[in-house]
């Protein structure tokens, strides 16, 4: 088995953008590299973009590979585990991105004691700013879990959690880039209404967006503080602040993320 050798089974967006990150940090070689897709015709596309092996046969690529990530549809996922199950060994580390599969899942179909380490990253993984969350199946332990975090944290950040946690991670980090996407939607919309052009709107609140995010994540600005500076008294901010107030959007938020996690769960329960 050669430890530095990594399968990416499925080369869609997250696989694609894993294989982009491991590549462009020189964190491993296009040599060290296998990953499967489906379709010939993608495997092409991602053999000729990035110079790695791309395959349809899974079994073949997880051979000897020190880590096999799991980056299909979660409809997909017994079909590819029932092709590797058996290949796997105590030695590999699998790490599975397939939202709402639990690791008992995967373990109860592949050979005994591989280690399994559950990730749930989001959608600016594609652009590796992406935020994942990961935990340890029955077989994994500190060693895995540190590999597991430093392959995905090419894609932005990592945090370790249990994973009791990971329909929660779903509901607020999964399933926060289309509420953020929703507000930037509202927003680009209010100043369409307010006589600005869609070029100028989104423009605006896009950056304003990336502004406040970095304000918050690299100055570390708590929300609170920052709303507060930006909310003099008897201002225009306060005036919009009261109408979001009234219109209960916060309570939405609750309710919102609430309904996302219970609809995470049940996927989780078959």
């Amino acid at each position: 088995m050669s430890e530095r050798k990594i399968a990416i089974l499925g080369g869609g967006r997250i696989g694609e953008a894993l294989l982009s990150g491991l590549l462009s940090s020189g964190w491993r070689d296009p040599s060290e590299v296998v990953v499967t897709d489906r379709r010939d015709e993608r495997n092409a596309e991602l053999n000729e973009r990035y110079r790695a092996e791309a395959t349809t046969d899974n079994p073949s690529a997880v051979t000897g590979a020190g880590i096999v990530v799991v980056a299909v549809k979660p409809q997909d996922i017994d079909v590819l585990l029932g092709q590797i199950g058996r290949h796997l060994t105590a030695e590999q580390t699998l790490v599975s991105v397939a939202a709402a599969i639990p690791t008992v899942h995967i373990e109860e179909r592949i050979a005994d004691g591989v280690p399994v380490v559950r990730a749930m990253p989001n959608a600016p993984a594609t652009v590796h700013e992406g935020m994942a969350a990961i935990c340890a199946g029955a077989h994994a332990g500190d060693e895995q879990l540190a590999l597991a975090e430093e392959l995905l944290s090419h894609l932005g950040r990592v945090v370790r959690v249990p994973e009791s946690w990971m329909d929660a991670i779903t509901a607020v980090s999964g399933s926060g880039p289309a509420y953020f996407a929703l507000l930037a939607e509202a927003m680009i919309e209010a100043g369409i209404l307010l006589g600005l052009s869609r070029e100028v709107s989104t423009t605006l609140v896009v950056q304003t967006m990336f502004g406040t995010a970095k304000l918050l994540r690299d100055v570390g600005m708590h929300p609170v503080e920052l709303r507060e500076s930006v909310t003099s008294p008897g201002g225009t901010t306060i005036a919009a602040i009261r109408e979001l107030e009234q219109a209960g959007v916060r309570a939405a938020f609750l309710n919102a993320i609430q309904a996302a996690m219970d609809r995470s769960r049940e996927l989780a329960d078959g």
